[in-house]
């Protein structure tokens, strides 16, 4: 029982003093694990996170070896596979008997992946040995050296492997290499090339050749090469012998004893002239210098002869294997040559030397000579002539100006490749080689085109006798059609094409020319015709002077009309707008009726004084110039052609639509550049 001071007295702590000095006062107590598992912990967290992020990778490696990976980068190995996060690593393969792989690893976000590598195998070691030793070595076309050949290196993988040997059979054969410095022997046993061919000779003795070569005497088993060879027996006094033997190799053949023939006599013919005819026996043998083979101790005649020169024989017998020579000076039989030429002062040559001047009495040998008779500013003449013995021959040559004979060589007519006839013109010979185109201001109908302006033709050119026909254009455009007019055809083969501009007219010379193998005369750039060549001679549109002097100059008056000055014409001389037209062109000349409707067949019409057809009429037609109103009182124009392009082209001539006085005179001038159903062409070329 407690006390009455125990129970009063108030309970108050005391201070709790250590035994140790220092020590800590009494508290909770700390696990001494507490660390380790905190570290286990966050290493866990880190394990799960990397295995929630991570991607499943199959690497999968090409090789023979075992391959070890470094990954640049964290990575769990998991079987097969690795886990790694996504991203690109560094990645080093190794295997041995590889070269190693440096590469990228790409890691995606996809959960599974996969990834193929192949490492490239070194090269192989390989030893080369063959029979026989020292034969080449070719891999690829490459040469590697003699064999035998320790160690070589060659790449893996499939080759072309040649062993070759002199006198062998080449060695070739596919060549698998395994590569990873893995050693490899190839022998090569190489068959002979060659076969053995035995022979002998009567007499023996004799050398034998292969190709020309010595190689042994007979009687001998030789070898020789494979192939087709020549074989040849050679001994003194005897003719040679030779055979085209087909060698196969490892194949033997015996030939047995040839029995060799007596060597024949050789002859050398020389002849002064060269050039003679040889006979042995009667029997040609070719010409002077000759060599010839003569049968051994029999007598035999040789003949040899020349035109112009007597005959040289002889009786000759040789031995076997004896050489001769004979030098014949054949003797001349000579034939007079009586020679008149004009100019006197003209210079003679015989085949190709000088004789003199003017008339000439050569004494010639009896075979063909050629004589040249030139002077300066004429034309040479050459001909050939054969003299006879005891006749006298006469020959005359007159020469002529290199102008008359260039006349005297260009064709008064000429064929194109189509069908068509141009006939040559030197409007220089003509009275009106120089005149005046256009009308005066007094000429009733005249139009303000036709100025007055004088020219002059000196080129001499060919012109078409007829327009050209809706046929021959047809060579040229297959598909062209010129058309109708009411029921009335312009499209039958032998009217005047017609619906054609100037550059389908101008194309279609071009096309001729280069048909020809001429010279185009215009010049063309991506199908257009953008100028002319002056100095080319294929065919081209007549000029307009040209057209004007064939159409107008008649001896020295130039006509107004084709029939001549008084209008109306009186007969039919041309195809115009005549009654019958009416209906087709609205308007006709009055009292006259020509037959057709439309154009008519080409030279329905009588011809001019030229030979040239329907110039007055029938289609209009284009010519070269480029349409211009010349300039009053202009100087004389020489051979004009007008401008290199422009707009619109001149058209000359009166047509099967037009009527009027004014449209039916031979100065009348229209001009345009698009196709027209009444206007065709011709065409002209230059001669020269």
């Amino acid at each position: 029982m407690n006390s009455p001071e125990t129970t009063d007295a108030a309970i108050t702590p005391a201070a709790f003093e250590p035994l140790t000095p220092g020590a800590r006062p009494p508290g909770r107590e700390r696990h001494p694990l507490r660390w380790v598992l905190l570290a286990c912990a966050a290493l866990f967290a880190l394990l799960m996170a990397f295995l929630l992020t991570a991607r499943s990778v199959l690497i999968s490696v090409e090789a023979q070896s075992p391959a070890s990976l470094e990954i640049g980068g964290p990575y769990l190995p998991f079987g097969e596979r690795i886990l790694i996060r996504p991203g690109q690593y560094a990645l080093t393969v190794t295997a041995e008997g590889y070269y190693p792989l440096e590469t990228t690893l790409p890691v995606s976000s996809e959960d599974s992946q996969e990834l193929l590598l192949k490492l490239e195998p070194l090269p192989g070691r390989l030893v080369f040995t063959s029979t026989p030793p020292g034969a080449r070595v070719v891999v690829d076309g490459e040469e590697l050296g003699l064999t035998p050949l320790e160690n070589i290196e060659l790449a893996a993988g499939p080759h072309q492997l040649q062993v070759l040997a002199e006198r062998h059979l080449p060695w070739e054969r596919p060549l698998e290499v395994t590569g990873r410095e893995q050693r490899q022997t190839v022998d090569a046993t190489l068959q002979p090339g060659w076969a053995e061919i035995g022979l002998a000779s009567e007499p023996a003795g004799a050398t034998i050749t292969v190709g020309g070569e010595a190689v042994a005497t007979t009687p001998a088993v030789v070898e020789v090469m494979r192939g087709e060879q020549q074989l040849g027996l050679e001994l003194a006094g005897f003719a040679p012998w030779s055979r085209t033997l087909d060698v196969a190799a490892g194949e033997p053949q015996d030939l047995g004893t040839i029995a060799l023939e007596p060597a024949s006599g050789i002859l050398s013919l020389r002849s002064e002239p060269t050039g003679a005819n040889v006979t042995l026996d009667g029997d040609y043998q070719g010409q002077t210098p000759l060599v010839l083979e003569l049968a051994p101790d029999r007598a035999q005649r040789i003949n040899i002869s020349r035109p112009g020169y007597r005959r040289y024989n002889e009786q000759l017998t040789l031995a076997a294997g004896e050489r001769a020579e004979r030098d014949i000076r054949l003797e001349a039989q000579l034939g007079e040559l009586r020679l008149s030429v004009s100019p006197q002062e003209a210079q003679v040559a015989v085949n190709g030397r000088v004789v003199g001047r003017g008339d000439q009495v050569l004494s010639l040998p009896a075979f063909e000579h050629s004589i040249e008779v030139s002077l300066e500013g004429y034309a040479p003449v050459r001909r050939r002539v054969t003299p006879r013995s005891g006749i006298e021959q006469r020959l005359a040559i007159a020469l002529q100006t290199q102008k008359e004979a260039k006349l005297a060589s260009l064709s008064p007519e000429l064929t194109t490749a189509v069908g068509q006839t141009l006939k040559l013109f030197i409007p220089a010979e003509s009275p009106l080689a120089e005149f005046t185109m256009g009308a005066s201001r007094r000429e009733s109908g005249r139009r303000a085109n036709e100025v007055l302006r004088p020219v002059a033709l000196k080129r001499m050119f060919y012109l078409q006798t007829t327009e050209v026909t809706n046929a021959q254009f047809r060579q040229f455009q297959p598909n062209h059609n010129s058309g109708q007019l009411e029921g009335n055809s312009l499209n039958r083969e032998h009217q005047p094409v017609a619906a054609v501009s100037w550059q389908q007219a101008a194309q279609f010379c071009n096309w001729l020319s280069r048909k020809e193998g001429l010279e185009p005369f215009y010049t063309q750039r991506e199908g257009i015709v953008t100028g002319f060549n002056p100095a080319a001679t294929g065919y081209r549109l007549p000029t307009e002077a040209e057209w004007a002097w064939a159409a107008r100059a008649d001896g020295e008056t130039l006509l107004k009309f084709p029939w001549g000055d008084t209008f109306p014409p009186t007969k039919p001389v041309e195809n115009y707008a005549d009654n019958t037209s009416a209906y087709v062109t609205g308007r006709i000349l009055s009292g006259y009726t020509d037959g057709y409707v439309v154009s008519a067949p080409v030279a329905s019409f009588a011809a001019n004084t030229k030979g040239l057809h329907d110039l007055g009429g029938n289609v209009a037609e284009w010519v070269n110039d480029v349409y211009t109103i010349p300039a009053a009182n202009g100087a004389r124009e020489t051979d004009p052609l007008g401008a290199q392009q422009g707009d619109n082209y001149v058209v000359r001539g009166a047509s099967w639509s037009l009527s009027k006085l004014s449209e039916l005179r031979l100065s009348y001038r229209d001009y345009g550049q698009a196709a027209r159903d009444d206007v065709g062409f011709r065409i002209a070329r230059y001669a020269e």
